[in-house]
């Protein structure tokens, strides 16, 4: 299994087994099977709360990419009962794949608010993290701003972001294209790439560090990576670059502030459906909840449930409440976009 693992890029963690062993596993009751887009240190505290629950057995493969994609290879004989993921796109990407299957019960629906479940009940929000703007404490002096404000002249040669295909970009993106239309979005797109301090390149964290080394003002960056530089022992550093900046949370007093979720899907061929389901439902509630935000700095979806003290340290914010499945269905529009004006090449002088 691990040289199977290895030849499609694949890190494994829990499927220390042969192939034959995998299918037995599979098969087995008091376990369930679950390939994950999120590092099974993130998530152990969560399943560890789980089997101690109800005394089923979880083993995890984890991967940066290709699980949609190899759940659709191993078709019928995929052992993966749940997926979880990040970003709208890969979830509603797992959808579209044809590898996932509906879930319709009481307790998740009760647990997931609407816009954050798809409408066929395939895929569920788990936590939120705001898309926000990351502002230099010394050089800019406004506490409010809008997505819209970034197309603003004032902010030429300011702003720093990763690229405009990225899907944290395009989940934003897709929320312009939403609520503006195509051309309205095309031409912010536009304008923002005309105020770009360069040609966007590195992850969210690299534009925390640019503020900081003065090469931009401002940057858009998802909330978490705050909490990732601020508790991070391994790269004290980006203590520095975390202090350096404050968090601004755009459109707070209108229409609220872009939101993306991290999810979970229910595999189409589960072997282990009853237990999968057990598991989705425990994760949608309200200690795991708790648990799942705080250790990964993100935001509970459950009403009711609070944020970590350091994640409410950054301040409270309105989130926008449009429907994730229109967020999804103007991806594909807004990666179009991308493309058209540019995006990635830069400002244009």
């Amino acid at each position: 299994m691990k040289t199977l693992l290895k030849g499609i890029g694949l890190s494994v963690a829990g499927f220390a087994l042969g192939t034959t062993g995998l299918v037995a596993s599979a098969q087995a009751e008091g376990e369930v099977n679950i390939y994950s887009y999120r590092q099974p240190e993130l998530i152990k505290p969560l399943l560890d709360a789980f089997t101690e629950k109800t005394g089923v057995k979880t083993n995890v493969v984890f991967a940066k990419k290709g699980l949609g994609e190899r759940m659709k290879a191993e078709g019928k004989n995929s052992p993966a009962d749940i997926l979880l993921s990040v970003d709208i796109g890969r979830l509603q990407g797992a959808k579209d794949l044809g590898v996932t299957q509906a879930v319709e019960n009481d307790s998740i629906n009760g647990n997931i608010p609407a816009n954050l479940r798809d409408a066929e009940g395939h895929w569920f929000g788990l936590t939120t993290r705001a898309r926000v703007i990351y502002a230099s404490k010394d050089r800019v002096a406004q506490d409010s701003i809008t997505y819209e404000e970034l197309a603003d002249p004032k902010w030429k040669g300011r702003i720093c972001t990763r690229s405009g295909q990225h899907v944290y970009s395009i989940g934003l993106f897709a929320s312009m294209v939403a609520h503006k239309g195509d051309a309205e979005a095309q031409k912010w797109l536009e304008a923002v790439r005309d105020n770009l301090a360069r040609k966007p390149t590195g992850n969210d964290r690299a534009q925390v560090k640019s503020i900081f080394a003065g090469e931009c003002d401002i940057s858009l960056g998802n909330t978490y990576y705050m909490g990732k530089m601020q508790t991070n022992e391994k790269d004290p550093e980006q203590k520095d670059w975390a202090n350096s900046v404050r968090i601004l949370f755009p459109n707070s007093a209108d229409r609220g502030t872009h939101v993306n979720i991290s999810g979970m899907v229910l595999a189409k061929h589960a072997p282990n459906k009853d237990n999968a389901v057990k598991l989705m439902e425990f994760l949608a509630s309200g200690d795991a909840q708790a648990i799942y935000a705080a250790q990964n700095f993100e935001y509970p979806v459950k009403p009711g449930v609070e944020p970590s003290e350091l994640v409410a340290s950054w301040g409270t914010f309105k989130a926008d409440p449009i429907s994730l499945n229109e967020i999804a269905a103007k991806r594909a529009k807004a990666s179009e976009l991308v493309d058209v004006v540019g995006f990635d090449n830069g400002p244009s002088s």
